[in-house]
């Protein structure tokens, strides 16, 4: 019997705004409009229908199905199996005194090679882009972004890895190539240089706390 290894990483933030001005930006994931997904700096997440149970899609190679939507507060989505993670991972939004908390959780297995990808490189790219998407929150919210989250050395070691990394003949494409680019300030000015763009075909998903 293959092992599994159980796994859970929350990435939190309150917001200093109100539930009913956070709640239509959650309704608006993966649209042409998104203000909350880093789309100028990781792979854009894309469905192949409206947020509702059934909805296909990912974002780069990470894949995942739509399981639950509930507007303005909650959407939890379920891993493709084939990944090495059996679970579910949610974005949802809770009150917070006056304001909003942003919650991002993974629950789930781990199983055959990452267990040993997720330790070492895929839980640094998720958390670097989880903070990334909790700046464009706040930004959205608020304006602004009181202490913006700073990749690590070892997520740019990663990303410099997986934009030199050729791709596989044959590989199928993301949709990722050519990403639109969101509305709000790029937080990483110098990956305008097109040479180190980060290359989502091969590519999966900055530090912060989390639970493993």
């Amino acid at each position: 019997m293959e092992r599994q290894a159980a796994m859970q990483n929350v990435q939190r933030r309150t917001i200093d705004a109100p539930l009913a001005l956070m709640g239509p930006l959650l309704d608006r994931v993966a649209a042409d409009d998104d203000p909350l997904w880093p789309v100028r700096t990781w792979p854009p997440i894309q469905f192949d229908g409206p947020l509702a149970p059934g909805a296909t899609g990912g974002h780069g190679m990470i894949r995942y199905s739509v399981v639950e939507h509930v507007p303005g507060r909650l959407l939890r989505c379920r891993f493709d199996p084939t990944l090495g993670l059996v679970g579910e991972h949610e974005l949802r939004l809770e009150p917070d005194g006056t304001g909003t908390a942003v919650v991002h959780v993974i629950r789930g297995r781990l199983t055959g090679g990452m267990r040993i990808l997720w330790p070492v490189a895929i839980r640094w790219l998720h958390e670097a882009l989880l903070q990334d998407l909790l700046d464009n929150a706040e930004r959205a919210g608020t304006g602004t972004v009181r202490t913006p989250a700073r990749w690590s050395p070892w997520v740019r070691l990663l990303r410099r890895a997986l934009a030199t990394r050729p791709t596989r003949p044959g590989t199928a494409s993301t949709g990722a190539e050519r990403p639109q680019r969101c509305r709000c300030p790029d937080p990483h000015p110098h990956l305008a240089d097109p040479r180190r763009r980060f290359r989502p075909q091969t590519a999966v998903p900055r530090t912060a706390a989390s639970a493993t």
